[in-house]
């Protein structure tokens, strides 16, 4: 089925592709889709951009485009952060745009960068970096971002195996743009980062792929609303065996955010949510917990009486069903999708049923993606798990020109689809985990 070509007008369910150069085919860094070739069902839409779309740092203030680029982010924040759904934003790719998600990607990537990995560090599993100095020694002591409060989530599963304690890790931070960066960015922005998985008990937790009411809002229980019990168990629940365990990561992102709210009340504000992979989605629980109790309201009488809350999610997964999705359409939460098109992990949960099948009588138990897609098209043969790492992410979308996926890399990409979809019979059990066999397989087979 031919995909429906739309420009430039987008809605939700949009979907913008970076495609290899069409008159150099031998340097293309896409698999070579086509408009012709590329299969969406009707409840998607497909924008096609050009490999020139996609311009160098360099390149990008020499651009002679009649786009936002010309113009400053403060007086078109808003926009870049999706009033208006990202509408005249992505084909082409606008330059702004486009700075904005490698800002905010890096943001999530920093989480990766202070993790402390190290068995024998006394912060194993932990942040390596004290609040003040975080952003400084991972590079990024002039984003004009001051770190107000580390974020721990505790999975609430056991591991009989292992004999380690089910406790608190870090995954992310709260952070405040300065003084000086409100005159740059327009307003005050407070951004939360999130981290991806890592941790045995994560992907544990990833494993519990059964839909649940998320019942977030005390008023209102909204039995329609569903997310992944995996995600839901990270972001409420409690450490336990301890009467001074941590709280919640619900309880402290809530708590941090309203603090930060009422700090700047009266102030132009923003709350901007950046993921990876796991933290996707728990930024968008949190986005959708936010607005769903109202938190991001304001007193103002003009016509902005809300805070936007917006997520920059990269290679996250799908987080709930189809009422999850309209709720927080409802609530204005705003949500653009870095995808790579190759990447395992953005298919997952409900690699069968999903919004694929809009129509059927168990649609609402299907997962289902929320906002718009940008999606991405890399792949490297040398290092085939690359397809899910966030640096990837990022130094493609600075320069797609030194991604060039030769045709020796395809069979491999196709087998390991083959190994994702081989999981059939056993996907309503293990879902998460036959995705990272999967991608073990993509690497080992890259060392024998």
């Amino acid at each position: 089925m031919a995909s429906n070509v739309l420009m430039p007008s987008l809605n939700l369910n949009n979907v913008v592709t970076f495609l290899g150069d069409k008159q150099a085919q031998s340097r293309s860094f896409g698999q070579g889709y086509s408009p012709k070739k590329t299969g969406f069902s009707s409840s998607r839409q497909s924008v096609i951009a050009n490999n020139s779309s996609v311009l160098e740092p360099a390149a990008m203030a020499a651009s002679t485009s009649k786009t936002t680029s010309t113009c400053v982010l403060s007086h078109l924040w808003r926009e870049v952060h999706g009033s208006n759904n990202w509408e005249n934003l992505l084909e082409p790719l606008d330059p702004l745009l486009r700075k904005e998600i490698i800002r905010y990607g890096e943001f999530a990537e920093a989480c990766y960068k202070a993790f402390d990995l190290d068995s024998n560090s006394k912060r194993y599993w932990n942040c390596k970096y004290g609040k003040k100095s975080l952003l400084k020694e991972v590079g990024m002591e002039n984003s004009g971002y001051q770190v107000t409060k580390y974020i721990y989530a505790t999975p609430d599963v056991n591991i009989p195996i292992q004999n380690e304690a089910c406790c608190g890790r870090w995954i992310g931070y709260v952070a405040v743009s300065s003084d000086e960066a409100v005159k740059r960015l327009g307003r005050r922005d407070l951004l939360v980062a999130f981290r991806g998985t890592v941790t045995s008990h994560e992907w544990v937790a990833n494993l519990m792929s059964s839909l649940t009411p998320a019942r977030l809002d005390p008023h209102n229980s909204r039995p329609q609303v569903k997310v992944e019990s995996g995600f839901l168990s990270l972001y409420t629940s409690e450490e336990a065996g301890s009467n001074f365990g941590l709280e919640s990561c619900r309880e402290q992102l809530l708590s941090e955010v309203s603090r930060l709210l009422n700090k700047y009340k009266g102030e132009e504000l923003s709350i901007t949510l950046a993921g990876h992979s796991m933290g996707s989605a728990l930024a968008l629980l949190l986005a959708y917990d936010i607005s769903e109790l109202g938190l991001n309201k304001t007193s103002n009488s003009d016509k902005h009486d809300k805070i936007p809350v917006t997520i920059f999610s990269f290679g996250g997964p799908r987080v709930g069903n189809m009422g999850f999705k309209q709720r927080c359409e409802e609530l204005g939460v705003k949500v653009l999708r870095i995808v790579n098109v190759n990447d395992p992990i953005t298919k997952l949960p409900g690699v069968f049923l999903n919004e694929n099948l809009r129509g059927f009588p168990w649609s609402c138990s299907c997962y289902v993606h929320v906002g718009v897609e940008v999606a991405l098209d890399f792949f490297n043969v040398q290092n085939p798990s690359c397809v899910h790492d966030i640096e990837a992410y990022i130094e493609f979308l600075k320069w797609p020109e030194r991604f060039d996926n030769k045709q020796d890399g395809v069979d491999l990409l196709n087998r390991a689809r083959g190994l994702l979809l081989s999981a059939h019979s056993f996907y309503s059990y293990l879902p998460w985990i036959d995705a990272a066999i999967s991608m073990v397989d993509m690497v080992q087979s890259q060392r024998t």
